[in-house]
């Protein structure tokens, strides 16, 4: 079962830190390109200096990234700073945006939720992931004990009915409305929400769900079985209700008609395994290819292209290129072990057959990212193939909900990157604590 656990979550003290907008950020993961040195300078008080804060030469083991953290929230905590709630709460949460001239509005819920493991089926994953930043996250939760960032989970709600529960709930003004500094056209709005026949509702409502599906997260899901491994080894008479048993996520129903999914381009630069030419020429055993003549048209033929499998740009120093699968035969050949499900994904087609089999780039050297950027905005992969000759930038699609939900349906991992889910959700709104003495 989906046990969904109200909790009381640390937040921070308006009357202390001002405009909440400045003390949150983006997740983690997306803090870089400068990004953490304009968080560090909006507020002495900013979550970044929690999830990913600066590093120093003179570091060591005491005295780094994890233990200047752990000092934040506590001394945090002792200002009132940083304060619990009251109540244990959900935290009903919506963001608001425009996209394609529309308003769209996807609306989520934090919450404490009981980690299970993949095999148990209550929760799936749908990217594989990597050891490095499972330990940077383990290092920070060991020292810390507490989650900052949401783990971003789909659960399946044909009718949205919790939405429709908690809709109800939250007529008033939220409890804050802000806008992020990074995903500044998103505005954010959160209610805290304590009454108990309410958050007893929501419960009964998530109880019976199985087949939820990580989104963003992976590896902070991974970590957080790893520590809760940790801390059942360390204290096995502490109760299931333990603070570590439980994990911090943002659930989004996977009906919920403001869920997004934008494009993840790859921009492949240093690549001298051959030129553009030799690339085009290997590739047209493959696929359809037509030369167009700019951007703006190979834009225009992507989007007229949407839904369909197999269809890519490719941008060169010199010309643009439209290219169409020409039968999706070619990738049982290249992953016969694959399900059908993930072979007819268009990450997979270029990952595989492009990249790999084309390109002759290896698995490892992708999954390792060298020479491999993957950008959600297409600008900086156009200025840099114009700079480059040895650089070339493929333009995707959008994965679709369904593709996802077939491929975790037959436990299918897709290639990294196969997703991005807008907006994302931000850090530093309400704060788990799972030390050994916290219960949920």
């Amino acid at each position: 079962m989906a046990n969904l656990k109200p909790f009381k979550g640390i937040r921070y003290n308006p009357e202390k830190v001002g405009d909440i907008a400045n003390v949150i950020s983006q997740p983690y993961d997306r803090v870089r390109h400068g990004l953490q040195d304009k968080y560090y300078a909006l507020s002495d008080y900013n979550v970044t200096r929690m999830i990913k804060g600066k590093e120093f030469e003179n570091d060591h083991v005491d005295e780094n990234v994890y233990t200047r953290a752990r000092a934040f929230l506590s001394r945090w905590l002792a200002e009132g700073v940083l304060r619990y709630e009251d109540k244990p709460a959900l935290y009903v949460y919506h963001q608001e945006f425009t996209l394609n001239g529309e308003e769209v509005v996807r609306k989520a819920m934090i919450s404490a939720l009981e980690l299970a493991r993949f095999e148990e089926g209550i929760v799936l994953p749908h990217e594989k992931t990597h050891d490095g930043p499972k330990m940077d996250r383990l290092n920070l939760t060991r020292k810390t004990e507490a989650y900052y960032g949401n783990i971003f989970i789909l659960y399946p709600d044909a009718e949205n009915e919790i939405d429709a529960i908690l809709d109800a709930a939250i007529q008033r003004a939220p409890d804050v409305d802000v806008r992020e500094l990074f995903e500044k056209d998103v505005r954010q709005k959160m209610w805290v929400v304590t009454d108990e026949d309410v958050l007893a509702a929501v419960q009964a409502e998530m109880a019976p769900k199985t087949g939820l599906i990580i989104a963003d997260g992976h590896h902070r899901y991974e970590t957080a079985i790893a520590y809760r491994d940790e801390m059942r080894k360390k204290y096995p008479d502490a109760p299931a209700n333990a603070g570590f048993n439980s994990l911090l996520v943002a659930l989004v129903s996977m009906s919920n008609p403001g869920l997004t999914i934008l494009p993840t381009h790859r921009l492949i630069f240093d690549y001298k395994n051959m030129s553009a030419e030799e690339v085009l020429a290997k590739a047209a055993e493959y696929f359809k290819i037509e030369k167009v003549d700019d951007r703006a048209a190979l834009e225009a033929k992507m989007n007229s292209v949407i839904g369909k499998m197999g269809c890519f740009g490719l941008v060169s120093n010199n010309a643009v290129h439209y290219l169409e699968l020409k039968s999706a035969s070619v990738m049982a050949e290249l992953a016969p072990s694959r399900d059908e499900s993930w072979q007819t994904l268009d990450a997979s087609i270029l990952h595989k057959l492009l990249l790999e089999h084309v390109m002759e780039i290896s698995e490892e050297t992708i999954d390792a990212k060298e020479g491999v950027e993957y950008l959600r905005e297409p600008d900086l992969g156009y200025e840099r193939v114009a700079a480059e000759g040895t650089a070339f930038l493929f333009i995707v699609n959008a994965t679709r909900m369904e593709q996802i939900t077939a491929c975790t349906a037959v436990d299918e991992k897709m290639p990294q990157k196969s997703t991005d889910f807008y907006p994302k959700v931000v850090t530093g709104l309400a704060i788990l604590d799972v030390g050994a003495n916290e219960r949920i």
